[in-house]
């Protein structure tokens, strides 16, 4: 490698950082700044001049990005350094099954993380255990739980079973999964009482 492109990639690469900003909602991280190049004096720069802006600790917008509808979830995720995985009925809100969105944002975090003490955002419901590639998508820039884990861990929690029933239908109707592929539902969470 010669000494012009060694001094190219020591410096910040502005179109680095905005291609991780974009697949973030036009949010990124100190340490992804870093990684493009940004240190810590140049980041106060930008955001002295107005060209990024602090959203949280350790959290920073593109100040002229597009805004989208997702941000309030994509600064949760880079929050939970990009570990998390939205569940609950914050994944039914996001898979599009149901119209309610919660008043907290459920959040699931690898289980070692329990042991953490963390300072949870205002508004966001932590959960811990694991959540196999298998059980996990996307919808736009973050990560969910996919839609059959999302009914499961839904009924475990209590949710409404009229709400995790229609929310089933609705994905078997649409065909996001099989009738039959969540076995582990018993039929008491799903269908609410006639007595």
């Amino acid at each position: 490698m010669d000494t012009k492109t060694q001094s190219h990639r020591a410096g910040p690469s502005w179109d680095q950082l905005y291609e991780t900003a974009a697949a973030q909602a036009g949010h990124f991280t100190t340490a992804q700044a870093e990684a493009a190049g940004y240190s810590p004096q140049l980041l106060a720069k930008y955001l002295a001049n107005g060209r990024v802006v602090r959203v949280r600790r350790g959290v920073y917008r593109l100040t002229h990005f597009p805004a989208g509808e997702l941000e309030e979830f994509a600064v949760v995720w880079l929050w939970s350094e990009r570990a998390g995985v939205f569940s609950h009925e914050t994944a039914l809100f996001l898979h599009g099954l149901s119209d309610a969105l919660p008043s907290r944002v459920h959040l699931t975090l690898p289980a070692d993380w329990r042991r953490r003490r963390l300072r949870v955002p205002d508004g966001v419901a932590t959960h811990f255990g694991e959540v196999a590639g298998a059980d996990r998508g996307w919808v736009g820039p973050v990560p969910v739980t996919a839609v059959a884990r999302t009914l499961v861990d839904c009924a475990e929690a209590g949710v409404a079973p009229e709400m995790v029933r229609d929310a089933m239908e609705q994905a078997i109707e649409r065909g996001m999964i099989r009738k039959g592929s969540v076995p582990r539902l018993a039929p008491a969470q799903v269908r609410p009482d006639r007595a």
